[in-house]
């Protein structure tokens, strides 16, 4: 039995006063200051680890004027904040001791649109896709790329002035920022805009703080003018942060953004922005060459750049080869074929864009010609990818280039922390020569990629930050790529900014420095901002490198082989792709729905990675503490969880918070299969439920959905009491004394007795191991899931019918226990019994040489994860059967006229079966029929989630968020799909309509004069 955990630190006294006095003060948003979120907050995306005295979560620009107020009262001198937007950070900007201010919960909002102007004004949690999204009903779009564009903030985007591909052509974040509405360390409420020369000089005659700024940072532009331009860099990424360089626009105007955008919140908390917006362009291409080495590729871009091209992205053999095997591989792999000539060991993306077809070609045609001809053709061959879903698919995968650099095995992986120098684009080739070098002499590895026509480069140098050598490492290197990209004309932080790597600021700005600190001063006189980072008072340090707490640290408590048994919980390296704001995304449902970061798949494993240093503090090893738990068995320890249950003591155990944050899980194994790093959480909740009930009392609901494959056989036999119990308000209540709701009627339908009549055998291993080698190869048989078979037997009756009309002769599995309400719910001893007994079963079958078919997605895919190691066999998916026998498919001439056919598949099928759609597609075009997917996120059921009482609010929104548009929209032509059983059911109980599965709609489709089922959403 696991003990109690108490975290090793508490909130300091001045916060919890600060906290108190905020309610006081009129603070309308939220305010945590839990064990959970202190520890979900004290990551991001970099190497370090500092964890907050509490977090705000203001819900507008009153609540950051009253945060500041409290902030200047006497009584609070001490305490200090530090403003935070997507929390993906690579060098711990956003990370404090003090108190986070969050705007991404609440002051999300897109404030007006203004097309003619081509100006949107936004709050600061404002996600950038989320801008483009609503933008592009108008034709336009905000233009810095980012690859983390679907959770970075607009708040955020400033405060690092962030930029990514395509930065040649239109800029950073700073050359778009309009204005900035910002509140000051005292609570002055202020809309930062260009000025010309009568506004500035009614400004500076000012009085008050923001008098002082403005004359304090107009005289450093104008002493300092002849010196800033010296020092600062002429690069397409010149410094950002205090950006004396462009204190002066173009035109004159005197533009105090250029000071803000980049300041990481040392200055100011930022609560809207006002955005200037461009058109989207009409047409765009990408061409993809290959090459047999990295540094050809990296001479080769100089001269795509001089084509004028719109951009120029550089990726590694390392990072082509992690994303070959990740989700998003299916959908380009043909833009990246294998070459005869050699090994492709770099590439470049090159980006065509133009206003009309006609152009587009034009420019293909000159960037490609230059490619053939023969001093130019270094490269081994090149694709060229047209249209809107192509090009969005490849720059998909350079996104999440990143993300993939964390995707390795073992307890060395590629870390941030030189990953963004810039140096001038004539110069890169040979500055990644002698950065590879030194990497190459300190014996480490690595992955690269970059925007190479801005002469950036990413690259993530593979450590162990457990190991003492390896922190030592980071020094080392650090100061060698300090010394090497100065000597190129280069700056360390071309695009992520500065956050701890400030040390170096001093060195980068010269005399420039003590204007600097000025400026900080006058901004914030008590250095209550962020302190630490860019510039600080005479007297006060800047923070360093290797004295800011690291990951590290934790990690190497908790130990390597503990950290490799809990499915890379340990291993997640804060890239936040959980993160994404799509509703149509089926990342994450539970992080969407609530938006609390505790409740995504990073904040789980950051609370599973304190929860097992704090075992390990205590000397326990969780491996064992689950094997003694299957040993004793639940009723021997029933005495002692009932006591832990009741016992007040236990009320601050740790593991109560990690239990509420795993209680909102869906399972959904979305983050296993989008997530970079494959951060699986059902896979270690499961197994961290294992023990916190072997320590604590279970709910009611947990023993009656964990036996629901072994009940429903008996529950069948009584159906009408047990319709009669679902179906009354009376049943119902006491359903949800039980922690239950929602649950299905049982039909009528019997499949057992309709398979008996329709004269379909049982698949046992006897009878299939009598059959001949060509009727094995004539066979299939369909393994039913018990919630199918029970609840929705019609799917495997159209199934058999399908088959039979195909020339095959259909079996049916035999009542098994597939397990994943087990498995789920942390019974993991049970599990694998009764994985065990099902494995061996379909094992025989598998070995006999049958094609085994599953139902339903979810459960089926649970053979191919839960099962692994205990199952050889594949159960293949519907569609992975169908495209296999295309040829058996003929559809009815007339069957599907005037209709349309829209898919909504399942999110687990989407995201851990990537090719699914694709299959899907082609089984309805041999049909005749352009299939439509439905860009749908989670339905909000996710097998049992949806029927458990306290998850019910939860699953109700997820529904609104995607489906019920979908469902809402369908016509008397519409033919709406869904693989899942658990889809279909929540779109029964919440809009009482019936979706078929595709096998019910294909199984007419190739019925001779039949009708199409309709899906009832008419």
């Amino acid at each position: 039995m696991i003990p109690r955990l108490r975290p090793n630190g508490s909130i300091p006294l001045p916060a919890v006063g600060f906290f108190q006095r905020l309610v006081e003060a009129g603070f309308d948003g939220d305010i945590e200051s839990g064990a959970a979120s202190r520890t979900v907050f004290s990551t991001d995306n970099s190497i370090y680890q500092v964890e907050p005295a509490g977090i705000l979560f203001p819900k507008g620009v009153e609540d950051l004027q009253i945060t500041a107020a409290v902030l200047s009262e006497p009584a609070f001198r001490g305490i200090t904040v530090a403003p935070r937007g997507g929390g993906t950070g690579t060098n711990g900007q956003s990370l404090t001791s003090g108190i986070v201010v969050d705007c991404s919960r609440h002051m999300n909002s897109i404030l007006e649109i203004d097309p003619i102007r081509k100006i949107a004004r936004v709050q600061a949690g404002v996600v950038k896709d989320q801008l483009n999204q609503a933008l592009k009903p108008y034709g336009l779009f905000f233009a810095p790329e980012l690859s983390t564009s679907n959770r970075a903030t607009i708040g955020g985007m400033v405060s690092t002035d962030a930029c990514g591909q395509g930065s040649c052509l239109y800029g950073k974040t700073s050359n778009h920022v309009l204005g900035l509405r910002i509140v000051l360390a005292d609570g002055s409420d202020w809309w930062s805009r260009p000025l010309d020369e009568a506004a500035l000089e009614e400004i500076v005659a000012r009085e008050d703080r923001v008098g002082e700024i403005h004359r304090i940072v107009d005289r450093i532009a104008r002493e300092k003018r002849d010196r800033i331009a010296e020092i600062f860099p002429k690069l397409n990424r010149y410094m950002t942060g205090y950006d004396l360089a462009h204190i002066r626009r173009s035109d004159g105007r005197f533009d105090l953004n250029a000071i803000l955008c980049g300041s990481e919140g040392t200055l100011a908390m930022i609560a809207e922005a006002e955005l200037n917006l461009l058109p989207i362009p009409a047409h765009a291409a990408l061409i993809n060459i290959r090459y047999g080495d990295f540094n050809t590729a990296l001479e080769d871009a100089r001269t795509l750049v001089a084509l004028k091209v719109a951009s120029v992205e550089t990726v590694d053999e390392k990072v082509l080869g992690l994303a070959r095997s990740d989700i998003v591989w299916t959908g380009i792999a043909r833009f990246f074929p294998d070459d005869a000539g050699g090994t492709t060991n770099g590439i470049n993306i090159a980006e065509v864009l133009a206003d009309d077809e006609a152009e587009l070609e034009r420019k293909l045609a000159e960037v490609t010609a230059a490619l053939d001809t023969g001093a130019n053709a270094r490269h081994l061959g090149y694709t060229i990818a047209r249209g809107h879903a192509d090009v969005e698919a490849i720059w998909s995968m350079r996104k999440r280039a990143v993300g993939l650099l964390g995707n390795v095995e073992g307890p060395v992986r590629p870390v941030a922390f030189v990953e963004d120098t810039a140096v001038p684009p004539e110069n890169l080739a040979a500055y990644i020569r002698e950065f590879r070098a030194l990497l190459d002499g300190a014996g480490l590895s690595y992955g690269m990629f970059g925007h190479v026509d801005a002469g950036v480069l990413h690259v993530r140098p593979a450590l162990d930050l457990t190991r003492n050598d390896h922190v030592r490492l980071v020094r080392e290197v650090s100061d060698a790529v300090v010394a090497l990209t100065r000597r190129y004309g280069g700056v360390l932080w071309g695009e992520h900014g500065k956050g701890v790597r400030s040390e170096y600021v001093p060195e980068f700005f010269g005399d420039l420095y003590p204007s600097l600190q000025e400026i900080k001063r006058a901004f914030d006189p008590e250095t209550r901002l962020n302190p630490g980072k860019i510039a600080t008072p005479s007297g006060q340090a800047l923070l360093k490198i290797d004295e800011v707490p690291l990951r590290g640290d934790i990690d190497r408590i908790i130990g390597n082989e503990i950290r490799a048994a809990f499915d890379n919980a340990a291993y997640c390296n804060g890239n936040g792709a959980c993160f994404d704001f799509d509703e149509t995304s089926p990342m994450c449902p539970s992080y969407k729905a609530t938006r609390d970061r505790r409740f995504s798949p990073k904040g789980r494993a950051a609370l599973m990675r304190e929860w097992l240093r704090l075992l390990a503090e205590k000397g326990v090893d969780p491996r064992q503490e689950a094997k003694r738990l299957r040993q004793s068995g639940p009723l021997a320890s029933f005495a002692r969880r009932a006591f832990n249950s009741l016992n007040p003591q236990n009320r601050d155990d740790f593991s109560h918070e990690v239990r509420v944050s795993m209680d909102t899980c869906l399972a959904c194994k979305a983050c296993a299969g989008q997530c970079p790093v494959k951060v699986s959480v059902p896979a270690f909740r499961s197994k961290f439920l294992e023990l916190y009930y072997g320590r604590y009392l279970r709910p009611l609901k947990d023993p009656l959905v964990a036996a629901i494959e072994t009940t429903l056989p008996l529950v069948h036999r009584i159906r009408p009491a047990y319709n009669l119990v679902v179906g009354t308000r009376a049943g119902r209540m006491m359903m949800r004394v039980a922690g239950l709701t929602s649950l299905p009627r049982l039909p009528e339908i019997s499949l057992a007795k309709e398979a008996a009549r329709l004269g379909v055998p049982l698949a046992t291993p006897r009878r299939i191991e009598a059959l001949s080698p060509c009727e094995r190869e004539q066979s299939v048989i369909f393994v039913a899931d018990a919630f199918t078979a029970y609840f929705d037997p019609e799917v495997a009756l159209a199934a058999i019918g399908l088959a039979r009309k195909m020339g095959l002769s259909p079996f049916l599995a035999a009542s098994h226990v597939n397990g994943k309400a087990l498995h789920v719910h942390g019974y993991l001893g049970r599990f694998e019994a009764a994985a065990g007994r099902t494995a061996h079963y379909l094992q025989r079958l598998d070995d006999a040489g049958v094609a085994l078919v599953g139902l339903d997605p979810s459960m089926t895919l649970a053979f191919r994860s839960e099962y692994k190691g205990v199952l050889k066999a594949t159960i293949l998916l519907p569609q992975e059967w169908l495209v296999a026998n295309l040829g058996r498919l003929a559809a009815s001439p007339s069957a599907a006229k005037g209709k349309s056919f829209r898919l909504m598949a399942h999110c687990t099928e989407r995201t851990n079966a990537p090719a699914s759609i694709a299959q899907w597609t082609k089984v309805f075009e041999r049909l005749g029929i352009d299939l439509q997917a439905a860009e749908t996120g989670c339905c909000g059921m996710a097998g049992t989630f949806g029927h458990e009482a306290r998850n019910r609010p939860i699953a109700e929104r997820l529904y609104a968020m995607s489906w019920k548009r979908e469902i809402d929209a369908a016509g008397d032509t519409d033919c709406l799909m869904a693989t899942g059983y658990s889809c279909r059911s929540q779109v029964k109980e919440i809009d009482n309509k019936r979706l078929p599965h595709p096998f019910q709609v294909i199984d007419k489709i190739i019925s001779e004069n039949a009708d199409v089922p309709q899906s009832d959403v008419a």
